[in-house]
């Protein structure tokens, strides 16, 4: 539950060398760089990132693309392949040595953009010819040639359409003031297609037909208008199947997607190691490297750098008292799950102590808790645990959710079991309270036992705090403030639990509400007198009216774990009623399945799939955030500091591939 203990790195080694120290300290994935401080006849290294980053932008453009055409190609024709897996293992000498494949790399991506290019290209011929089409569709009855229609020496002659609702009137106006000679070719509910010719004296024909919406033949060919749609027709289908061509291409170049990502994520490393040098000193022939390393590291980064050169020199040494190094838990692969809930709050710095192994086993059980019911934790167990499998390689944020919902779901069996509680259906008698209606007398007023419970948990909880706040002053040498400001909150604490639960008639233990008084009240006389201890006469008063006024914050604090029966309480509620209906039948009744009725059987069905499918993510929501907030708020407000930053090797944050270490880099 500690946090592991950091070194610092000293190095200085000849410039020659720092591409393959750097790619030794990557293998170990043990060494952070910081930046060196300044040094006398040393100067700041600098480094051109730009033209590299543009290339690796371009690198990873290039492959997304392509990753995007495969994947919808694999789903159109239903192919099964593991092409576009990420997270698969590579060697550390296959990952070093991928800058070979630059050469092939290149033609990938220039082939790549040049087929985009083609796409675009022939995607917006099609585009254009698809607005051709519509309007050649128009003229496809029309048998003779397009460029036939045009006019003579005396005569206009147009041809083009008008809208159906404007041709009648236009042309009972035209007719009947003898303008011109018109006549209607097609038409349909939209589009009217219209031939007429007038002598060309007859000035007011184009202000009419301008009026009336005409839009004039764009076509002015030797073909006719049937042989023009045909031929937009040919056309879009050669650009569709040159496209599928484009398509057939870029699922062609899938299979060199896998060593394609091998080289994106070296590029990004190479990147990595370049702008770290902007950390580093040096003179004309050296240079000097500052880095934190776990103190476990050790002897693997000497045994590492001793076999790549000789020509360095580096010693290791304790952090500064002023220095923060970073912070890298070591838990067990449980816990490793909880550690991106404390995360999100703030990471644990490096020199306090690591909550999340006790806060990981307060959010299963709360979590549970809210859920209580054995279905429910089976599906999150069935759900989460499938999940989790099958995006373990990747190690995301899905990943770690989904298994932290997996081992609350085996609280929320447990819980369940002790509700006895079934999709919301009581199937044996419980252990627990009933949640909806089990009352309990607390100093003579009626109360929900099960709200009891979760204060009582909300206690426990706060208590483990105080525990945890001692442990870390002992840590630190300060054993006093430990007993003081952790041990005696702890007493009260319990005393406060036992007084409740004394104070309970049901459970009928009225010595514990003595018996945990005075063990309260003196363990606050205690903080009273010695939360001053450090200050001068009129900061020991304040200190110690605040330690007494601080027990209203205590109740607070208790009081917030309420949520976890409101949150328990409408999820049972809301299951029951699912159930009911579906199943086990209101008011004396037959539940839909049991019905008989086919159509009420299916409804019973839908409704028992649907309903309890939003119950269970509803209150997985909910569970999860108020969940997060008891943490954050209540519990590590105890004890946690924070603002620490995680722990990011040189060269750890591979996007595509899992190195694995193999065989120690050497000096060839």
């Amino acid at each position: 539950m500690a946090v592991a203990e950091m070194q610092k790195l000293n190095l200085a080694a000849l410039a020659y060398d720092r591409d393959k120290i750097l790619n030794s300290l990557q293998w170990t994935g043990a060494t952070e760089i910081k930046l060196h401080p300044a040094a006398e006849l040393t100067f700041p290294l600098e480094a051109d990132c730009g033209d590299l980053r543009e290339y690796c932008n371009s690198a990873e453009a290039a492959l997304g693309f392509l990753c995007a055409e495969v994947e919808n190609y694999i789903k159109e024709n239903k192919i099964k392949t593991d092409v576009l897996g990420d997270g698969f293992d590579v060697s550390y000498s296959e990952f070093i040595g991928a800058g070979k494949y630059k050469e092939q790399a290149d033609a990938l991506i220039a082939e790549i953009n040049s087929l985009i290019d083609k796409r675009r290209s022939l995607s917006a011929e099609k585009s254009k010819l698809l607005r051709t089409q519509k309007t050649a569709e128009i003229y496809s009855c029309i048998k003779r040639r397009l460029g036939d229609f045009a006019d003579t020496k005396h005569t206009v002659i147009k041809l083009g359409t008008l809208p159906s609702s404007e041709a009648d009137a236009f042309l009972k106006e035209v007719c009947s003031r003898g303008l011109c000679d018109c006549k209607v070719i097609s038409s349909d509910a939209e589009t009217a297609l219209v031939i007429f010719a007038a002598h060309k004296s007859e000035e007011q024909i184009d202000g009419l037909l301008q009026s009336a919406g005409f839009s004039a033949c764009p076509f002015q060919s030797d073909k006719t208008g049937e042989e023009v749609y045909n031929g937009v027709c040919v056309r879009i289908d050669e650009i569709d199947s040159l496209l599928d061509g484009v398509k057939e291409k870029l699922y062609g170049l899938g299979k060199n997607i896998k060593q394609f990502k091998v080289y994106c994520d070296y590029l990004a490393f190479e990147l990595e190691k370049l702008s770290q040098t902007e950390k580093m000193r040096g003179t004309a022939k050296t240079f000097f490297l500052e880095a934190y390393v776990p103190k476990d590291a050790e002897e693997l980064i000497k045994q590492t750098l001793d076999g790549v050169t000789s020509a360095v020199y580096y010693e290791f040494s304790e952090p500064d008292e002023d220095e923060t190094p970073p912070t890298l838990y070591k838990n067990n692969a449980v816990v490793k799950n909880f550690e991106t809930i404390t995360n999100m709050y703030s990471p644990a710095n490096s020199r306090e102590f690591d909550p999340n192994t006790v806060m990981a086993f307060f959010y299963s059980l709360f979590l549970g808790f809210i859920m209580a019911d054995m279905g429910y934790g089976a599906l999150m167990i069935l759900g989460g645990g499938a999940i989790y499998l099958k995006t373990r390689k990747k190690d995301g944020g899905i990943t770690r959710l989904s298994a932290v919902f997996a081992i609350g779901g085996i609280f929320a069996v447990i819980w369940g079991a002790l509700f006895g509680s079934l999709f919301g259906v009581e199937m044996f008698r419980s252990v627990m309270p009933n949640a909806q209606s089990d009352m309990w007398s607390f100093m003579g007023i009626r109360v929900p036992a099960v709200l009891v419970i979760s204060l009582e948990l909300g206690v426990v909880q706060l208590l483990t705090g105080y525990v945890c706040r001692a442990i870390q002053c002992m840590r630190r040498g300060r054993f006093w403030d430990g007993i003081l400001d952790g041990l005696v909150w702890v007493v009260f604490s319990l005393g406060v639990g036992l007084a409740v639960a004394g104070l309970i008639d049901e459970l009928k233990f009225p010595r514990l509400a003595l018996v945990g008084g005075i063990m309260a009240g003196a363990a606050l006389v205690v903080a009273i007198f010695t939360a001053g201890r450090k200050e001068k006469l009129l900061g020991k008063f304040t200190k110690g009216f605040g330690a007494a006024y601080g027990i209203i914050n205590y109740a607070s604090d208790v009081l917030s774990y309420a949520r976890l029966y409101g949150l328990m309480l409408s999820g049972a509620v809301i299951a029951k009623i699912i159930s009911d209906y579906a199943v086990v039948g209101v008011n004396g009744g037959t539940g839909f399945i049991l019905s008989g009725n086919p159509m009420l059987v299916i409804l019973g069905v839908v409704l028992l799939i649907v309903g309890h499918g939003f119950n269970l993510a509803i209150g997985l929501l909910g569970a999860y955030i108020h969940d997060a907030r008891l943490q954050y708020v209540e519990f590590y407000g105890r004890f946690f500091e924070g603002e620490g930053e995680l722990f990011a090797p040189l060269g750890s944050n591979q996007k595509y591939v899992k190195v694995v270490k193999t065989l120690q880099p050497t000096a060839d």
